[in-house]
């Protein structure tokens, strides 16, 4: 993965998937260390696998590129492996920026690629979090869409609306030439949505985007010159790391702003250049089910729903409930009398809302970042390039985990300045280092590393090791490490 060349011909696509939002409105479920999009909110698979899965089944579709936050990087890697499909570059973003930039990193890294025309191949740009539930008219939408791509033009996907949504931007398209882009709106207010969807001129904006790499980056040049420049300060700076790819420092000083507002708002409007670069703007309409589960309300459109109208998971009895969105995760949830609500039961927060409300969960992950809460960042179950730790317990000078190291998967070697550490295993088999002595431990085994010790735990098995581990000490916070040596180059 990382890195290839890229194969171009006519039938060539080049597909974009951008990874890296923190999905706030979809709080407590969705943190920033672990956020919506690599999660399996509808279905056995994550948003971002089906993701994969629809851009990898497209006709002449070369390796994906993931843009996505420093911090989830294994996590593209880990759930690209699970689905045997092979990425091309995978963009770091070492700063939150928004989709202009990150759009503009990948599509640098595609023209510079080595391809002879790999900039004359249109991109598929789309998003790791939205649901797509018609594969086949999603697909059917993109072939449309390669044509005038090829030529110059920026081809929008617009979603034909079914309902006046409040929640999405909107596209206009020409009453004489449907195919042409008038104009990209903002959310509208209820009574203009209705207008929308009567005048039956407006889609809705997906945000999905087929165009040229070269075409992109001159109409950012038109109307983002800062963006272009920084952006190619950066990738001219960056380096390869494996897999990844870091841009260089410069990105942390990009301007931050969306597609629609760098561009799409603008390019409509604008005249056309004669000197080539973007020859228009066109919209190719997706009739099939599309949302970006952008609030807990979406989820429940999208949900399977009992005889009540509610969409149930976890261990949840409802009673006299109706319309609602009910998600326990890791206790009975009882719900008597609700309705049109959203319950969400997390191991350390539960959200109540009303389902009109739920676009201002947002502001509660925002006051939680501003006051140094951790709920906002991580949730008790953590996940580590070698597997996942959750916190048990904790209190003055202990804390209680349990930790599930994957096959043939080991930590860091490691040592701590103010905690030592009791690790017993419960499942599998440990190969376990403390100051250059190995040794295994089997199921029901302990084993005790001191304070200042160089250590490391090790999977020697081929199912997950499970161990509970106690912590105790003056300090157990997890800045307290030193790597010695780590697999995973952190």
């Amino acid at each position: 993965m990382g890195g290839q060349r890229i194969e171009t011909s006519g039938h060539t696509i080049l597909p974009v998937v951008l990874a890296g939002g923190a999905g706030t409105r979809l709080w407590p479920l969705s943190r920033l260390r672990y956020p919506k999009q690599f999660m399996p909110l509808i279905g056995e698979r994550s948003l971002f696998q089906e993701s994969l899965l629809r851009v990898a089944g497209l006709e002449g579709a070369n390796a994906p590129t993931v843009v996505c936050n420093e911090d989830h990087r294994f996590l593209v890697v880990s759930q690209a492996r699970e689905l045997g499909i092979d990425l091309g570059d995978i963009v770091l973003e070492s700063a939150v920026r928004s989709t202009a930039p990150a759009l503009t990193l990948a599509a640098l890294r595609l023209s510079e690629s080595g391809a002879r025309g790999a900039d004359r191949a249109p991109m598929l740009v789309t998003y790791a979090d939205q649901v797509v539930s018609d594969v086949e008219a999603f697909r059917r939408a993109v072939s449309a869409a390669r044509g005038p791509a090829g030529d110059g033009r920026i081809v929008a996907l617009g979603v034909v609306p079914t309902t006046p949504e409040t929640g999405y931007g909107y596209i206009r398209a020409d009453a004489r030439a449907a195919s042409r882009i008038v104009e990209f709106v903002e959310k509208p207010d209820a009574e203009t949505a209705r207008h929308y969807l009567e005048s039956g001129n407006y889609l809705w904006n997906s945000g999905i985007f087929v165009m040229r790499p070269d075409v992109w980056l001159s109409e950012l040049g038109r109307f983002r010159p800062d963006i272009l420049a920084a952006c190619r300060a950066a990738s001219a700076g960056g380096t390869v790391d494996g897999a990844f790819f870091r841009p260089g420092p410069q990105f942390e000083e990009c301007p931050t702003e969306s597609i629609d507002y760098a561009v799409m708002e603008r390019g409509p409007r604008a005249d056309i250049p004669a000197d080539g670069g973007c020859t228009g703007y066109s919209v190719v309409p997706l009739e099939g089910g599309w949302s970006d589960i952008g609030a807990w309300s979406a989820l429940w459109d999208e949900g399977e729903r009992d005889a009540g109208g509610n969409v149930v998971q976890g261990d949840v009895y409802a009673e006299s409930t109706r319309d609602s969105l009910l998600l326990g995760r890791h206790r009975l949830l009882a719900a008597v009398g609700l309705e049109d609500m959203v319950v969400v039961e997390m191991a350390d927060a539960v959200l109540v809302a009303r389902k009109d409300r739920v676009q201002d969960v947002k502001a509660i992950a925002d006051r939680l970042r501003a006051e140094g809460r951790v709920e906002h960042e991580i949730h008790r179950k953590v996940h580590r390039p070698w597997g996942s730790y959750e916190v048990l317990d904790e209190g003055p000078g202990f804390q209680v985990k349990r930790l599930v190291v994957d096959p043939n998967a080991a930590l860091s070697l490691q040592k701590h300045s103010h905690r030592a550490e009791h690790w017993v295993v419960v499942r599998g088999t440990a190969r376990v280092t403390v100051d250059g002595r190995q040794y295994d431990l089997g199921e029901n085994e302990s084993t005790y590393v001191p304070p200042g010790a160089a250590h490391r735990l090790e999977n020697a098995g081929e199912s997950p090791l499970e161990i509970v581990e106690v912590q105790t000490g003056d300090y157990l916070g997890e800045d307290d490490i030193v790597r010695l040596s780590d697999d995973y180059g952190r």
